[in-house]
């Protein structure tokens, strides 16, 4: 319970019509880094069905999940330090294949 004085962030409550989203935990969150990474590389369409790419974007979205990773190093279950390994890897395949692409078609 919030003491009288101390700020609270209100109650959010979503209309009936919002579909429910998965509730927040450490997965959900690098997965939700992952999709936007995607997103940015052109793999997955924006919510309108383009698709862009935006190299810059996609490398500062790499590099945050790696400082993310750096700094819960030792803080993590083994599920959640495979899962932050494996994006990392893949996301960085898909990077250099994009600029190895980007490269090509120059």
């Amino acid at each position: 319970m919030s003491k009288p004085n101390e700020p609270h962030a209100p109650e959010l409550v979503l209309p009936e019509s919002e579909e429910a989203l998965p509730p927040l935990d450490f997965t959900t969150f690098v997965l939700s880094l992952s999709t936007s990474a995607l997103v940015s590389l052109g793999e997955v369409p924006e919510p309108d069905g383009t698709r862009h790419t935006d190299l810059p974007l996609t490398r500062q979205t790499i590099d945050l999940i790696e400082m993310l990773h750096v700094k819960t190093h030792g803080n993590l279950t083994g599920e959640e330090e495979r899962l932050l390994d494996q994006v990392l890897l893949d996301l960085r395949l898909k990077f250099v294949e994009a600029v190895e692409k980007r490269k090509k078609a120059r």
